[in-house]
């Protein structure tokens, strides 16, 4: 069976084509290209013809040659020519795949199609707004949309007042008043719907939708169940899901009825087994009990003025994705179709001749391969939802009166009998799959709360960061070079995984070059091809790789590419090409008037906590109030368990947040925030000495800018430095690099060495806390290093001086090349040891700050830098002083938006003025956070802990 399927459905290779019309976008042209090429595909390109479809006489000559995939992208204005005709669409090979149904499009993607079906189908009722057939020229009966014009109630779309409407009021307006004004729609909610199969229907729908408020034009995507459950606040969210999914189903059986009755007939979709197509249901929310479709579109829809902002090119993206993975596995389902055969004859058996024979009739090879493709599909499920076939009864009922009606003595018959077979298979499926999910709002590979993105890479691989970086070059990079000697040296071609669009287009003379990613692209492969084989590429130093794997932190990453001329007459001639990388910042909602408060400690993509929750978490509204309370208590230590706290629509979805307000809350106390006079007070005549990394490096500078409200000088030390004019000359601060990784661990000195040198060059030293030690580092400290700080500061008679401890933090979690990387068991350990110096530090009475708690939720939003561990940024003082902080347009006594103004104007206490004269500034909020806990300790009051 394996090898007949193979010989009629099967294909010697991947070879797709992309058909363009005009007015479709580059970066969706771009965005196919990339996504079919990873999964195999050779992609041809090709542009819509003035007057011609596009003919299977076209699509077999010249350069497009034999083909199995046949994209038709989405044209942006009305009326564009179709793709592929009715008439083509009958004569596919078998194993040729084309994303268009002819009949879905005509009948389901027109407005005068959905008229056709309401008008054939009226004692159904089907969900769809009347609104349809108003351009139309034959004449309809408004009472039969009696149904939808019951509960009719204009008004506006306030989320969180849903819950309050009372939407069975019968308030009855004239029709022309009510529902053909789209201005009346409270929400509309864009769901995505992949149909495989026409005849016998076969559809799944994507757990992410688009929330859309058309008169305020405000739009994002969402999970469907946090719609239900949060946005639209339904008494029963599943009840609300399955009415949904029901108002699709009844259309798209309306679809499959209706093209058997046509004069086209069956033969198209059964010729096209394999065809496919991913829909866009408009269904509008507030006017009407029940969900109503307003417009299907034959394709992935976001909004009407074509204006794809990030969000929409997102969804896109991951929407694609899913569905292209889902399309195109390669897994054999043989084996499974085998045992669930077995298992529904050895039903078949114990139920009875009649069922026997019912079940064992003759299958043709087409439905075989349906039921093994249905199959394949429901095992590689991802992101989707199986929608039809349905086990629920009143689908069941629908299907049954549908083909009653549109065809009572036609093939109804078989078609019910081929249904009934689908059924069949998908319920020993679900006794076959351990795994099925057993709650329909659950999605497969949804976790509990996967509201913040999950990490690229699986930080628990094993494999060496050299061969992943080198898998990766491998599979896109074939390098071609010359000997010929008289050819200059220079950049040929620059790849990179992903895929970036440089600015300008590549050109060898052309040296400069830009790049925007995305937040979620943390890493970039880079390889360069040359003209010449006698030149070689080095990246970012002249001993540097020829390829990378590289870090992406928030904001500007620059990345030079050094070309040399290695041939014996050219000597070593260098050639300096650069590419600047932007990454985007986390995109944040605009908040509406009401929103709620959620928190998070650590991201559901990197678990250190695998037993406790990940994620977003709704925080009590009497807990914020308390939080809001003047007379909040001062926390006695600087590892205070809290959280970060931030304004959001939803707590089931990052993407409805305002990342900008985002602030750590210590659980029912607070640090308190030092004016600039107190802070110049509190340090006065005192000596602050640092010693740790550059994570400790950037709280010294943090506290320098803080005190002098500039910071006039800065470097990257990595020796011993004193800075003696801070605070007006007041208070001395030295700093000394630990550890010094760069020499050789025999000739590099000791902890205790480069304590006791610090210690040494910065007398004289009072035995009191006017004397601050502040030790950290990343990764590098544990507690033996506590126990040096003991023994050297008896030693030295210093044993009263302050003592502070910045812990560990999040890094090194990239694979990278040439930096050390942690697998994600590895940095669970490393929380371990963070609690021990925790409690050791406590032990000899020393004061920390436990920067692992602040940024281990935060593993993406580092800053440049290979460790993928730096939270802070030295910048130049004009480019920095951007005011990140925006208003909050308060509902009347809402506690949640008193609580953010508070914290508000906190960060405005934190903030220095804008320094002209500063040539520098230390941004990073993570860091910010970490070093005002810092300045709380050194400045809490004696016994205060």
């Amino acid at each position: 069976m394996g090898e007949s399927l193979e010989t009629h459905f099967g294909s010697d290779g991947r070879r797709a084509i992309l058909y363009r019309p005009p007015s479709s976008s580059s970066a969706e042209v771009r965005l196919h290209q990339h996504t079919l090429a990873h999964l195999g595909y050779s992609v041809v390109v090709t542009k819509e013809r003035p007057g011609l479809d596009l003919g299977l006489e076209l699509l077999g000559k010249g350069d497009l040659g034999s083909w199995d995939l046949l994209i038709c992208l989405s044209s942006r204005k009305a009326g564009g020519n179709p793709c592929i005709s009715k008439e083509d669409v009958c004569h596919l090979s078998l194993h040729q795949k084309v994303n268009i149904f002819p009949e879905i499009q005509h009948q389901l993607c027109r407005k005068e199609g959905l008229c056709q079906i309401i008008q054939r189908f009226p004692e159904l009722q089907l969900p769809v707004s009347p609104s349809v057939c108003l351009d139309q020229s034959t004449q309809f009966k408004l009472s039969s949309w009696s149904h939808l014009l019951k509960t009719v109630k204009p008004h506006v779309w306030k989320p969180w007042a849903w819950r309050h409407e009372q939407l069975d009021q019968t308030t009855v307006l004239a029709p022309h008043e009510t529902i053909f004004r789209a201005e009346d729609l409270s929400v509309i909610l864009k769901a995505y719907v992949l149909v495989t199969s026409l005849t016998p229907l076969r559809a799944f729908i994507h757990s992410t939708g688009m929330v859309w408020n058309p008169p305020k034009r405000k739009r994002f995507t969402v999970k469907l169940q946090t719609f239900f459950e949060t946005f639209l606040r339904a008494s029963s969210p599943l009840q609300a899901l399955d009415n949904m999914k029901e108002a699709i189903s009844k259309l798209l059986l309306a679809a499959e009825a209706f093209s058997e009755t046509s004069p086209l007939g069956p033969k198209a979709f059964h010729r096209c087994s394999l065809c496919f197509q991913l829909l866009t249901f408009d269904i509008s929310y507030g006017s009407f009990t029940s969900p109503v479709v307003l417009q299907v579109h034959g394709h992935l829809h976001f909004q009407d003025d074509n204006y794809m902002d990030f969000e929409d090119q997102n969804a896109e993206e991951f929407i694609l994705k899913d569905t292209f993975n889902f399309l195109f596995s390669n897994e054999s389902s043989l084996s499974i179709f085998s045992e669930i055969f077995q298992r529904l004859y050895r039903s078949a058996v114990s139920k009875g001749e009649n069922y026997k024979k019912e079940l064992t009739r003759c299958l043709s090879l087409e439905e075989i391969n349906s039921m093994m493709t249905f199959i394949k599909e429901l095992g590689s499920l991802g992101q989707f939802q199986l929608l039809f076939p349905s086990t629920s009864p009143s689908i069941q009922s629908w299907m049954r009166e549908f083909y009653v009606i549109a065809n009572p003595i036609g093939k109804a018959r078989s078609v019910l009998t081929q249904h009934s077979s689908l059924l069949n298979v998908f319920e020993q499926f679900q006794l076959l799959d351990k795994k099925a999910q057993s709650h329909p709002l659950e999605w497969h590979s949804f976790t509990k709360d996967e509201n913040i993105e999950k990490p690229q890479m699986p930080l628990g691989a094993t494999e060496h960061k050299k061969v992943v970086v080198q898998q990766i070059m491998n599979a896109t990079i074939e390098v071609h070079c010359s000997n010929d000697e008289d050819i200059q040296c220079h950049i040929k071609q620059i790849f990179t995984q992903p895929h970036l669009e440089l600015s300008p287009e590549f050109n060898p003379k052309i040296k400069d070059y830009y790049s925007e990613v995305p937040f979620d692209v943390v890493t970039v492969t880079i390889g360069v091809e040359t003209s010449n084989c006698q030149c070689k590429v080095y990246l970012h130093e002249r001993a540097g790789p020829s390829f990378a794997n590289y870090p992406l932190g928030l904001g500007t990453n620059r990345i030079s590419m050094l070309v040399v001329d290695e041939s014996p007459a050219q000597g070593e001639t260098l050639i300096t090409y650069k590419l600047t990388i932007q990454r985007e910042d986390r995109p944040s909602l605009p908040l509406f008037e009401d929103f709620t408060a959620c928190g998070f400690v650590q991201d559901c993509g990197l678990l250190i906590h695998p037993e406790e929750a990940c994620g977003l978490q709704p925080i009590p509204s009497d807990y914020i109030e308390a939080l809001s309370q003047p007379e909040l208590k001062t926390c006695p230590s600087g590892d205070t368990k809290g959280q970060w706290i931030m304004p959001c629509l939803s707590c089931s979805d990052n993407r409805t947040c305002d990342w900008r307000e985002i602030t750590w809350q210590p659980h029912n106390c607070q640090y308190g925030v030092l004016t600039k006079p107190q802070l110049q007070q509190c340090l006065g005549a005192r000596k602050i000495l640092f010693i740790g990394d550059s994570t400790n490096r950037g709280m010294m500078y943090y506290l320098i800018e803080r005190l002098n409200e500039t910071l006039q000088e800065w470097q990257k030390v990595h020796g011993t430095k004193f800075y003696h004019n801070v605070n007006g000359g007041k208070t001395l601060i030295s700093y000394s690099y630990y550890p010094q990784f760069w020499i050789s661990p025999s000739l590099r000195p000791t902890f205790e060495k480069a304590l006791e040198r610090l210690l040494q060059r910065s007398r004289p030293l009072e035995n009191s806390g006017q004397t601050v030690l502040v030790v950290g580092g990343v990764q590098w400290l544990n507690s033996n290093h506590l126990q040096i700080i003991h023994k050297v500061l008896k030693r030295e008679n210093l044993l009263n001086i302050l003592v502070i401890i910045k812990t560990l933090g999040i890094g090194f979690h990239l694979p990278v090349d040439g930096v050390h990387f942690l697998t994600q068991r590895e940095l669970q350990n490393l929380w371990k040891e963070n609690v021990i110096i925790l409690d050791t530090a406590k032990k000899y009475g020393y004061e920390v700050v436990d920067t692992f708690t602040i940024t281990m939720g935060r593993y993406k939003e580092f800053l440049q830098g290979a460790c993928g561990c730096h939270f802070h940024e030295v910048v130049k003082s004009k480019l920095s002083k951007e005011n990140h902080l925006i208003k909050i347009k308060q509902s009347r006594n809402h506690t949640v938006g008193s609580y953010f103004s508070n914290q508000s104007k906190l960060q405005q206490q934190r903030d220095s003025p804008v320094n002209v004269q500063s040539p520098y500034h230390v941004r990073g909020p993570i860091n910010q956070v970490c070093s005002e806990i810092l300045l709380s300790r050194m400045c809490a009051p004696t016994g205060a802990a």
